[in-house]
């Protein structure tokens, strides 16, 4: 059961691994962590959530906690609700000091899981591990007790939002949106609606946590079909994971990742600064270096979101489509705001094909992933990176960035080694300026990770 506490949330099978017994405790030990009075949860649209959702406020409960639900919800607008005053009948205005959101994320429809936010800040990494041993070595019972005070924080999030892009009002936007099934669903149209957007089509509106169109998860190809097939007649095309954290942009040209978008958004900014992930292009960080400052960091979330507060930079960018506005927002993954903010650039009418054309051409493979097991993966990092310290000279390598994993830099290129931090494999991944390169660069790295295989 311990594997359910992972890097960046807790995640498992529902009544697998995510049992009514561990769900409960899951509740109380959170709640004893939280120190303020209120805790607001939500959940997303898998359709074992509303039973996790009571079973997670019981345990709230027996901590002596006072949960406030938001019912269903994209995880941006959990986010939201740490940074806002709720304004509950009989007692005011309240400030809440946790949030939990329900939610498998973009896992198939059996998985489900918790993401959390203690005092404005993601709780993850050591915090999730020492959890976990204090539930699983806990043998405390918790009684049923579902009482919370409901809170329609959804309507507060589509005021917030559509008084943000007020002045996009009467925008011909001609794009499709597709939702997946997922709970961007529940506040998309009406923020557009309230706007006064014009000339856009939804697709898989519905909350639906049996996915029945397609997989929730934009970054694979295969699940982009119906957005591909709308883009025949659409300039631009949106799509949202299962819980809105991530987005996919694209045009009838190009499917943009999460680091070149950060190069778009950085493009508007004055004296930019941008954080993103060890799998980046090095072209987003090279160009932005060249007006403003881009810091390589960690992959992850919770990882990103903790450095861009620290060093209170405008974004922070993942490939896979998780960006974070600190730049007149909260500095949370809320793919919905981000949707509205590329759709301030169409506005602009920045050129997204031009822009991308004109960067320095680069080729680079897919996220590789090699089987390996929890025990073995981080002691194989270490000794790959000690060996290619050890070989720097023979293997041609210029540096070796060891912020996560291992990033070779090359003459015209680069590879990376990391192991992931919620699944028993090592991730690879591989740039350079020719088709040449890139596949020597691949073929060195990739015998030198085999020694330790």
């Amino acid at each position: 059961m311990k594997h359910i506490f992972r890097e960046y949330d807790i995640r498992g099978i529902f009544e697998k691994d995510l049992t009514e017994e561990i769900v409960k405790k899951i509740g109380y030990f959170l709640g004893k962590k939280i120190n303020g009075e209120y805790v607001f949860v939500s959940f997303d649209a898998r359709t074992h959530s509303p039973v996790l959702h009571d079973w997670l406020v019981s345990g709230l409960n027996y901590a002596g906690k006072s949960v406030i639900s938001g019912g269903m919800l994209p995880t941006g607008a959990n986010y939201f609700a740490n940074f806002r005053p709720l304004c509950i009948e009989n007692k005011g205005k309240i400030n809440i000091s946790g949030s939990i959101q329900i939610t498998g994320s973009h896992n198939p429809p059996e998985y489900n899981g918790f993401k959390i936010t203690i005092d404005k800040a993601p709780f993850y990494g050591r915090d999730i591990y020492a959890l976990g041993d204090e539930i699983l070595n806990s043998d405390i019972k918790i009684e049923d007790n579902t009482n919370v005070i409901k809170y329609d924080l959804k309507s507060d999030y589509i005021d917030y939002i559509s008084n943000q892009f007020s002045h996009l009002k009467g925008m011909n936007l001609n794009a499709v949106f597709d939702c997946g099934n997922g709970v961007a669903g529940v506040v998309l149209r009406d923020i557009l609606e309230n706007i006064g957007v014009k000339n856009y089509e939804i697709l898989f509106e519905e909350p639906d946590g049996t996915f029945p169109n397609h997989h929730p998860d934009p970054t694979e190809e295969k699940n982009l079909k119906d957005v591909y097939s709308a883009l025949k007649k659409r300039k631009y095309a949106f799509a949202f994971d299962g819980d809105a954290d991530r987005i996919a942009f694209l045009d009838q040209k190009y499917n943009y990742k999460g680091d070149i978008l950060a190069y778009f958004f950085a493009k508007n900014m004055d004296n930019p600064c941008v954080i993103s992930e060890v799998k980046a292009t090095q072209v987003m960080y090279d160009e932005i270096n060249k007006i403003g400052r881009a810091i390589m960091y960690k992959t992850g979330h919770s990882n990103l979101k903790t450095l861009l507060k620290k060093e209170n930079c405008d974004l922070a960018a993942e490939v896979s489509g998780h960006i974070f506005f600190n730049d007149r927002y909260f500095g949370i993954d809320d793919a919905v705001y981000v949707a509205f903010r590329i759709i301030e650039l169409i506005k602009e009418k920045f050129d997204f094909v031009k822009e991308f054309e004109s960067l320095p051409k680069v080729y680079n493979t897919d996220e590789i992933k090699v089987k390996t097991t929890e025990d073995k993966k981080f002691k194989i990092i270490d000794e790959l990176k000690g060996y290619l310290n050890e070989n720097k000279d023979s293997l041609e390598i210029k540096e070796i960035v060891d912020v996560d994993g291992v990033r070779v830099i090359f003459e015209n290129g680069w590879g990376l080694v990391r192991a992931s931090n919620t699944t028993p494999v090592l991730v690879t991944r591989f740039e350079a300026t020719d088709k040449n390169s890139l596949e020597e660069i691949e073929n060195r790295l990739m015998k030198s990770l085999e020694r330790f295989l």
